[in-house]
C-alpha cells in the first residue's frame, strides 16, 4: 500500500484527501518511482476543479504531473535505468490511481532521465513539465540567437524557465514584471523588462520600437498584449485564449501575426529534452525555483495560494519520509 493525495468529486482545493491505495506496478518499458518530491502546477488545479476531462477513468484520481525520486522497480525489458538511480520524471494522468502525488509512480521510461547531480530531488521535481513546456515554446516561437522574445507571466515557474531557456538558446528576452520583482526577473537573465499587465505592450513598444520577434504569453492576456509583437511576428499561449476572463484575440490576426498553441505533451523528443533539462541545470543554466515544501496533508493549502496568485517557483509536496 501506499499514501497518496487526490480527490473523488472535483471541487475546490478542500476536496483533496490523503488516501490509501495499492502501489502500482512497473509493467514492459516502464519504471516505478519512490517519489520524494512532487511539484504542485496549475495544471493540477484544472485537474482538480474539473476542467479536464478524465474520460471513464474512475476514482479516487490522484493529482501531480512532476515528480523526482529514486527508482525501486524495473519492469521487464530493455532498459536504461535501474533501481536506486535518482531520477525525475513528467508524469501523464492516462491511467487510474497513478499520479505524482503519492509514494510511488509508475511511468514510461521515456519520461524519466537522471535526475541533476547538484540540486535535491526536491528542487529537481520542480523541473520536468515546466521545462518541458519552455522548451516546446521556444521550438513553437522559432527561437534562435539574436531573436527578441517577450514573455508575460515571467515569475511563475514556465516563464521563469522560459527566460533561462531562451537566453540559453541566444535570444534576446523583455519579461513582464512589477517593481517589486525586477531584481528576480533580472536574475534569471532577462535583458529588458516591461511593466506587468495591460500596460505591457505599450512599455515593450517604447523599448524596442518594431516590437517584439515573438511572444509567449503565459498570463494569458491575450489581446491586451498583442501590440508588442512585430508585424508578421509569432504571438503563442499555454492554451486557447478566451477561458477565465482573458481578452480574447481578435480574428482574423491583425498585421500578419501567427497564433499558436503548445504544451508539453506536444514536444517530439520528451527523452531528448529531459535530458537537455538536466544538462541545463547542472550547468547552472536553468534554475530549480521551489517556492515551499509542504506535508502532502497540505495539499489543498498549496492548490488554494496557486489558484490565488502571487506564487513564486513551485510548491512541492514531501513524500520522503516513510
Amino acid at each position: 500500500m501506499m499514501k497518496a493525495v487526490g480527490f473523488h468529486t472535483p471541487g475546490g482545493p478542500d476536496v483533496l484527501t490523503e488516501l490509501d491505495l495499492p502501489a502500482p506496478e512497473a509493467g514492459p518499458g516502464e519504471v516505478r518511482i519512490r517519489v520524494h518530491g512532487a511539484a504542485v502546477n496549475p495544471a493540477d488545479t484544472l485537474i482538480r476543479i474539473g476542467d479536464v476531462d478524465l474520460g471513464a477513468m474512475p476514482g479516487p484520481y490522484i493529482l501531480g504531473m512532476d515528480v523526482a525520486g529514486v527508482i525501486d522497480q524495473v519492469g521487464p525489458g530493455d532498459s536504461a535505468f535501474s533501481t536506486g538511480d535518482r531520477v525525475m520524471a513528467v508524469v501523464i494522468p492516462d491511467r487510474p490511481h497513478n499520479g505524482g502525488y503519492a509514494q510511488y509512480v509508475v511511468v514510461p521510461a521515456g519520461q524519466v532521465t537522471a535526475a541533476p547531480k547538484n540540486v535535491s530531488l526536491i528542487e529537481a521535481a520542480t523541473v520536468p513539465m515546466n521545462g518541458l513546456t519552455a522548451l516546446q515554446g521556444l521550438n513553437v516561437l522559432n527561437a534562435r540567437p539574436g531573436a527578441t522574445l517577450a514573455v508575460t507571466g515571467s515569475t511563475g515557474a514556465f516563464g521563469g524557465y522560459f527566460i533561462e531557456l531562451g537566453k540559453r538558446a541566444g535570444a534576446r528576452i523583455i519579461a513582464d514584471s512589477s517593481e517589486a520583482d525586477e531584481a528576480l526577473v533580472r536574475s534569471l537573465g532577462a535583458d529588458l523588462t516591461a511593466r506587468r499587465g495591460a500596460g505591457y505592450a505599450a512599455d515593450v513598444r517604447r523599448q524596442i520600437p518594431e516590437g517584439a520577434d515573438a511572444l509567449a504569453d503565459a498570463a494569458l492576456l491575450g489581446a491586451d498584449v498583442l501590440d508588442a509583437v512585430t508585424d508578421n511576428g509569432l504571438y503563442s499561449s499555454l492554451r486557447a485564449i478566451g477561458e477565465r476572463g482573458t481578452t480574447p484575440l481578435p480574428e482574423p490576426a491583425p498585421r500578419g501575426i501567427d497564433y499558436r498553441y503548445f504544451g508539453f505533451y506536444e514536444n517530439p523528443d520528451i527523452p531528448g529534452s529531459l535530458r537537455d533539462l538536466t544538462e541545463a541545470v547542472e550547468a547552472r543554466q536553468l534554475t530549480p525555483r521551489v517556492a515551499e515544501v509542504i506535508d502532502p496533508a497540505d495539499a489543498g493549502r498549496a492548490h488554494a495560494a496557486l489558484e490565488a496568485g502571487g506564487v513564486r517557483g513551485r510548491f512541492v509536496l514531501d513524500f520522503s519520509r516513510p
